[in-house]
């Protein structure tokens, strides 16, 4: 399961509560597994049934106590196994292809809008990844590796080349529903 590993590789640079992880996936690699607040605590809970994390109650005076998340030796085990692992493959799925699969339903002028609608949603996207280099920088300063920036921000660079991709794709359909190239009943 991605999220555990995720959550394993975090661990892994240093121990974290769930609300520190939360800000880390929203900062680093939201743009490519997003995970929610509960998501990120059920998944803590199971790592420690595991035996994969151990978690340290930090008293505080002015709040409940702080739970911080350490990897232990077998998670640092397992997040190497999955890492040096074939890739993960998952069936492809995408909502938004079923709405053009069928799409021929709609209007010409219907079509349309949902196109200029999909391509301000991608040049939204990528104007947000062009921002995921200095939002990222914090957690630079904490993990000091070049070489582990470099593999972060090649995911990054996966992310732009996609949207890239879906920005053009969507541009061309727009084009082509504006030149009546859409074959009529």
């Amino acid at each position: 399961m991605s999220l555990d590993h995720a959550i394993l590789g975090f661990l892994n640079y240093h121990p974290y509560s769930g609300y520190d992880l939360k800000k880390i996936f929203d900062t680093s690699i939201r743009h490519f597994w997003p995970a929610d607040q509960s998501q990120i605590y059920r998944t803590l809970a199971r790592l420690e049934e595991n035996g994969w994390a151990e978690m340290e109650r930090i008293p505080q005076e002015d709040r409940p106590d702080r739970k911080v998340y350490h990897i232990t030796e077998a998670g640092r085990a397992e997040l190497l196994r999955w890492i040096s692992g074939p890739p993960p493959m998952d069936e492809p799925r995408s909502a938004p292809l079923i709405q053009v699969f069928f799409s021929g339903q709609l209007s010409d002028e219907e079509v349309l809008a949902k196109f200029e609608g999909y391509a301000a949603i991608m040049r939204a996207i990528l104007a947000h990844y062009e921002q995921v280099p200095a939002q990222i920088g914090p957690f630079q300063q904490e993990i000091p590796s070049p070489r582990e920036h470099f593999f972060w921000l090649l995911t990054l660079e996966n992310g732009i080349s996609n949207m890239r991709a879906n920005l053009a794709w969507a541009e061309s359909v727009i084009e082509r529903i504006k030149n009546g190239q859409v074959p009529k009943e």
